[in-house]
């Protein structure tokens, strides 16, 4: 269903005109298996990593990888000012488990932050590299997943329908 949506949305006529004015290679803009794949991949590694102006590492990544920005852009939205806090307690949690460090009590205040940071950085940013390779490769082998998933049950049904 996913597929079929951002399929509709890539042939609409006004796509063509826009890429060619701005030269804008297709592939950016294309909506299949590997650019899709890639999108979500690149978007959700960065996305969990705590740094400002994520979008703009996703705009960095273009010359590099070949994949859908406008999903890539997407995905750096799952950690938006609502989620972050939770997220980033959560790698904290996790970088000072894996590196057998004491958790520090947390306020929310940007006073502690500042003055905590040389604390919690190497435990954020441990758990950060953990949550942001195995939840890009995760959702990267699911979509590539479905993706083929569906493809075959079309082809099945469309076989089906032609006898």
């Amino acid at each position: 269903m996913i597929r079929r949506t951002f399929k509709k949305a890539a042939k609409t006529k006004k796509i063509k005109p826009f890429l060619k004015r701005y030269k804008i290679p297709p592939e950016y803009l294309s909506v299949n298996r590997k650019t899709t794949s890639k999108a979500v991949l690149v978007g959700l590694f960065i996305a969990f990593i705590p740094m400002p102006m994520q979008m703009l590492a996703v705009i960095f990544m273009i010359p590099f990888i070949r994949f859908n920005i406008p999903i890539a852009l997407l995905m750096c939205w799952i950690t938006n000012p609502l989620t972050m806090p939770f997220i980033y307690y959560i790698e904290y949690q996790t970088g000072s488990f894996l590196l057998s460090t004491q958790i520090m009590p947390i306020e929310m205040t940007i006073e502690w932050f500042t003055t905590n940071i040389n604390n919690i950085f190497i435990p954020l940013y441990t758990g950060a590299f953990v949550y942001s390779i195995s939840i890009s490769l995760l959702f990267y082998y699911l979509i590539n997943h479905f993706w083929k998933t569906s493809v075959h049950k079309n082809k099945k049904l469309h076989f089906k329908k032609r006898k």
